[in-house]
């Protein structure tokens, strides 16, 4: 991993390295945030952030005004871009495909399957990465996200329970298989067989495993733009059919941006903290 950028931040260190990616086939950035026990050495737990579509290494670093709690509570952020980059990768005809809407999965069909590699670089591969070289406490690692971030969260965390210990989202995309967004994402992306994209879909693994965590947290602004695409409730009346617990906040006057991530960012902190203590 190549260090190309640092910024002193809350007695910590915003950093971005880049490194080849055997996965995405390509160059791929990563942000992390040190806290001042990390620099000093000291073992941490540790946060997966996934963002949203359109979104990079860099957005969450920059508009979630995270690290101030981050520095306080001794954890170490990881914010990997939203999709590989580069010439040679496929591009979509529209913001929410292609470069910048990986969706967190490995595609199945062409021109994707190629670069589209989400879920392996990031469970195989970065996870190996950042564990062999920051001192993270290797059973206290969580994972959150936003939007598309926070699809890829939730499915992440049921798919692999053994890496991540505790699961939060922002406006998470709750069950991609019948919203537009993931209709269009994964028709394209793993084919026409939609018992595949279950495989994928947030609300399908809640479902198919039940309980695996002692608490989720979603928050969730009432008025976000793009509601009609998340489908919270159809989540939580899984989560209930199910029994795995689940504190889903609504937001009166809220939207689907970062100001809405700013507002609440202390509280997923928090949770993650309490969370990864206990594992």
């Amino acid at each position: 991993m190549q260090l190309l950028q640092k910024n002193r931040c809350f007695d910590g260190e915003q950093q971005i390295y880049q490194f080849e990616s055997q996965y995405l086939k390509g160059l791929t950035k990563v942000g992390v945030y040190l806290p001042p026990a990390a620099l000093d050495g000291k073992p941490c737990s540790a946060l997966f952030y996934l963002a949203g579509l359109t979104c990079t290494e860099e957005t969450f670093a920059i508009k979630a005004h995270a690290q101030r709690m981050a520095a306080r509570l001794n954890l170490i952020l990881i914010m990997p871009d939203t999709s590989p980059r580069g010439d040679q990768v496929a591009q979509g005809d529209h913001w929410d495909i292609g470069q910048g809407a990986g969706f967190y999965i490995n595609a199945t069909q062409q021109p994707w399957a190629e670069h589209y590699q989400m879920e392996s670089y990031l469970v195989d591969e970065l996870y190996a990465q950042v564990l062999q070289k920051f001192p993270i406490i290797e059973n206290q690692v969580g994972i959150f996200g936003h939007s598309m971030g926070g699809h890829g969260a939730l499915t992440l965390a049921f798919k692999y329970p053994e890496q991540f210990k505790s699961v939060s989202a922002f406006a998470p995309i709750c069950a991609p298989s019948v919203c537009a967004w993931g209709e269009k994402a994964f028709s394209q992306y793993l084919g026409d067989d939609r018992n595949s994209w279950l495989a994928h879909d947030a609300t399908a693994l809640v479902q198919q495993k039940g309980k695996l965590f002692d608490e989720i947290l979603i928050d969730q602004g009432k008025d976000d733009q793009f509601y009609a695409q998340l489908n919270p409730e159809k989540f939580k009346q899984t989560c209930l059919d199910v029994g795995q617990p689940l504190t889903l906040r609504l937001h009166q006057g809220y939207d689907h941006g970062y100001y809405f991530i700013q507002s609440f960012i202390d509280d997923h902190l928090q949770f993650h903290a309490i969370q990864l203590e206990k594992a």
